[in-house]
């Protein structure tokens, strides 16, 4: 009670102090930096990582693209290359007249090479930045490229696709937070009590989610989908700690005329409550900080300071906004439309058998979907964006006119006599799906001198250190037939060079699909563990958190279960945070129906009556709270482009549906089914003479 008459006290200050707070919060979050390369989350020890990390020492080459032109005579291709090479952070351009003069005719070139460079009406070129793929340098060159080459042009490549992608981030974002907003409250307003406390809940929520965007600021950078997601979501699973505290202080005020003291006893009910109900989503989050691709770290971190800063927001700012607010308030109460619940629930648990016999008949063919749609992901970010966008374009040029979908680079030892660097070549070029290999002595052949070779050509793939091959692909990253070719590459080339390393994104694609596939396994296992041992501990009983897992896993299997039965292929990072956040925030469902359970059975009401009355008491608060989450995600996933962004939003709002149902229908069934087991394996249940 100290802590409730305290904020009650502080009202005001309390107030001025979250005010005065967004300040420095909106400094941190405009200057909080914006990661949009999903290759950057790998561990730091691997050698895709650490060779992309030595293309950049030796060879000042970080962000690499092709230039595809169409229809365009050579003199005006070279003008073109000439204003290129002028860009800021364009470290190198390599077309044909960067071997010889554009006056000699390119069909004196061997055919292999001819065709590095030509197919048909289109030429193509190589460029090398000298920063990362995703650095805000790269970003504004391959902008300038565009702006300078045309409609004749299309740039290719991952930074290009990281433009691409920031690009329409940064024009969906602001759209996603007022659709999450407006729907929210349009789902409040029609199911709560009140036409203005809606907007008091946005306003206190508000706070919390500029203060935990702010504070990103100390974290460096964050990632494009935690950017995305993260307000959209805080305002989802913080929305309950709002509808809690209100509920509480309005029946507080019904044994309690003064408002001043019916608030701090609500504050110190909703402290008590909500404590309990936000760990478990914190655990879920936490979860995520396990994951060696460490893009779960940032969601993980973000999204658990969110959930806290959410609760802390909830018992101070809000009941200070209420209490200020609070004659408006009391004139715009109205009748909420959710109806009583004792007839449903009655029903419920009449026929609580056919619930049980349905949770056995799920089980099994969602656990087969679920598992299934873990194996159909996709990788390939370029998936993940509209059809039309430039890169998307751009990239379906490349495959279609030059037959390359991918291009791999190799750092071999400056050393490896020349000899045995044709001879990798040729093993490699006779890998499938492997177009050609391009490096220093390839292009020297047996037909062109080494001086034939301008020092910028040879200065671009030799340095002291290491020789720089590229190799281009017929494969799209990602794809099964990709990494088989990988290995097959990596093998011959640990044959000629044990020190070498094969990089680029496909081969970083490879990697992060083997580290996020044993990342699933951990955090799914973390995230199970770390709720199962907060409810046991919470419910004070060996049995239930296997009951209450064991329902909201079914939940989980449902919903991601149903892309492999609906033919939909879902982006790699979306099962794996889902799992956890949808396990973590809709968990707190159970957790209020089965202590009002527990309550009720240890007042001495049979199992029947008890379970009954946990259920009509739960469904208003679960309804209330599962359409939140819902509204608050689902018109973010009808709205988004970026398919990550539509798919993780989409199986949200899903997932707190079907969440929903499952502990309404089949929560209750367990809690008749295994009632005696309950109570003699948790604390403070003692039979009574008149229990049956």
């Amino acid at each position: 009670m100290k802590f409730g008459k305290a904020v009650v006290k502080c009202r005001v200050p309390i107030l001025i102090v979250a005010l005065a707070l967004l300040i420095p919060a909106v400094f941190g979050m405009v200057n909080t930096r914006i990661n949009y390369d999903m290759l950057n989350y790998l561990p730091e020890d691997m050698d895709t990582v650490i060779g992309q990390d030595e293309l950049m020492e030796d060879f000042g080459k970080g962000a690499f693209s092709f230039i595809i032109v169409e229809d365009m005579p050579a003199k005006d291709v070279s003008a073109l290359k000439t204003k290129i090479e002028a860009v800021n952070h364009v470290e190198t351009v390599l077309w044909y007249d960067s071997i010889a003069d554009i006056s000699i005719p390119m069909e004196i070139l061997p055919d292999s090479l001819y065709e590095v460079f030509n197919a048909g009406n289109a030429t193509m070129m190589a460029v090398f930045f000298d920063t990362s793929t995703s650095s805000d340098d790269t970003m504004d060159a391959i902008r300038e490229i565009r702006s300078i080459a045309g409609k004749q042009c299309f740039v290719s490549g991952m930074s290009a696709l990281v433009t691409d992608l920031k690009d329409l981030c940064e024009q969906e974002e602001p759209i996603y937070v007022a659709i999450a907003v407006v729907l929210a409250t349009v789902a409040m307003m029609l199911f709560m009590d009140n036409w203005l406390i809606p907007f008091v809940f946005l306003a206190s929520i508000g706070i919390a989610i500029v203060i935990n965007l702010g504070t990103n600021y100390f974290m460096g950078e964050i990632s494009y989908i935690t950017k995305a997601l993260s307000a959209v979501l805080q305002l989802a699973v913080t929305m309950d700690y709002s509808i809690f505290l209100w509920h509480s202080y309005n029946e507080q005020r019904t044994s309690y005329p003064d408002r001043l003291e019916a608030m701090g006893r609500a504050i110190h009910e909703t402290l008590t409550s909500v404590v309990g109900s936000s760990i478990t989503t914190i655990a879920g989050f936490i979860a995520l900080c396990f994951m060696s691709f460490t893009l779960g770290r940032d969601l993980g971190i973000v999204m658990a300071k969110g959930v806290l800063l959410g609760v802390l927001s909830c018992v101070t700012v809000l009941p200070a906004m209420i209490l200020v607010l609070d004659k408006p308030l009391q004139k715009t109460m109205h009748r909420s439309i959710i109806p009583q619940m004792g007839k449903l629930s009655k029903g419920i648990v009449k026929i609580f058998p056919v619930f049980l016999v349905l949770f056995v008949a799920l089980v099994i063919p969602f656990y087969y979907g679920y598992d299934k749609t873990n194996d159909e992901v996709y990788y390939d970010m370029g998936e993940c964006l509209p059809e039309n966008i430039d890169y998307v374009t751009a990239n379906r040029k490349l495959q279609d006119e030059f037959n390359v979908a991918s291009t791999h680079m190799i750092l071999v030892d400056a050393n490896l006599p020349s000899k045995d660097v044709k001879a990798m070549a040729k093993e490699m070029e006779a890998v499938d799906g492997v177009k050609y290999v391009i490096g220093l002595d390839t292009l020297l052949g047996s037909r062109l001198p080494e001086a034939f070779l301008p020092d910028a050509v040879t200065s671009t793939l030799k340095s002291d250190r290491w020789q720089l091959l590229l190799i281009n692909s017929e494969y799209r990253v990602a794809s099964a037939a990709v990494n088989t070719q990988i290995d097959a590459l990596n093998t011959i080339l640990k044959r000629y060079d044990e020190g070498a390393m094969l990089i680029g994104e496909g081969p970083c694609m490879k990697d992060m699909i083997e580290t996020t596939d044993t990342d699933f396994k951990v955090v799914n296992t973390i995230s199970i563990v770390a709720i199962f041992v907060i409810i046991l501990l919470v419910e004070k009983s060996i049995s239930l958190p296997f009951i209450l897992v064991a329902v909201i896993e079914l939940a989980i299997f449902i919903n991601l279960g149903l892309p492999h039965f609906l033919g939909q292929s879902l982006p790699f990072i979306a099962p794996i945070c889902i799992s956890t956040i949808q396990l973590g925030a809709t968990v707190d469902y159970a957790i209020l129906m089965t202590t009002r359970y527990k309550s009720e059975r240890a007042a001495g009401q049979d199992k029947r009556t008890a379970v009954t009355t946990a259920l009509s008491t739960s469904i208003p608060s679960i309804l209330v709270s599962a359409l939140g989450l819902f509204a608050a995600t689902f018109g973010v996933a009808v709205y988004s482009d970026i398919d990550i962004i539509s798919s993780m939003c989409s199986l949200m709002a899903r997932g707190a549906i079907i969440s929903m149902f499952c502990v309404v229908l089949i929560l209750p069934a367990m809690l008749m089914l295994f009632d005696k087991i309950i109570r003699a394996t948790t604390l403070g249940f003692k039979a009574k003479k008149q229990e049956k």
